[in-house]
């Protein structure tokens, strides 16, 4: 894990306190990238901040291999994780043939949308899934392994599939495991 200090002088737009972060993660355009406390990233992620930023809460787990894309914003809320080889996109190319794609091919002959993603408090994404723009994930939903989320998820909804739809309800109990955290000086990471 990279020593606060080093953190401190990546650059990026804030920093909470207890921020583990991997010297085998990589970052891009750290001034759009703010941090909360509590926060854990693991090995070979990436975070590619575009104009709109990428904004983690406090207690995120952000497991190994997971990639944050694009110009649009993307927000993660307090006490989420993301598994392992999770990708969530704020852009993406037009793949209808209309345009080109690709970052090497001018602006002007591409078709990239940008839409801000948004995920909720507590809000668990499986390991390989994909999130793409313009997605609202909301409190306390579970999405599983491999699911390719590609429509809004509603509140402690348990989402699976490609796409993902909603095939069960979540329990709320950690709600209260949360008023009882943030009450004491425990902390988990």
């Amino acid at each position: 894990m990279l020593s606060r200090d080093i953190i401190e002088k990546m650059g990026f737009s804030s920093i909470g306190e207890n921020v583990f972060i991997s010297d085998r993660a990589t970052f891009y355009n750290t001034a759009n990238i703010a941090l909360g406390s509590n926060v854990r990233i693991d090995d070979f992620c990436v975070f590619s901040a575009g104009v709109g930023g990428i904004s983690i809460g406090n207690y995120i787990h952000i497991a190994v291999g997971c990639t944050l894309i694009g110009a649009g914003k993307i927000t993660i809320a307090d006490f989420s994780t993301l598994s392992s080889r999770v990708a969530i996109y704020s852009s993406n190319d037009d793949y209808s043939g209309a345009t080109m794609t690709n970052p090497t091919v001018p602006n002007q002959y591409t078709g990239v949308i940008h839409a801000d993603v948004f995920l909720g408090k507590h809000v668990i994404i499986g390991s390989g899934s994909v999130i793409l723009p313009g997605i609202i994930i909301e409190s306390g939903v579970a999405a599983g392994a491999f699911s390719l989320i590609k429509e809004d998820c509603k509140c402690f909804g348990i989402y699976t599939g490609i796409p993902a739809k909603r095939v069960g309800e979540r329990k709320i109990d950690l709600l209260e495991l949360e008023k009882k955290l943030t009450n004491s000086t425990d902390y988990l990471i």
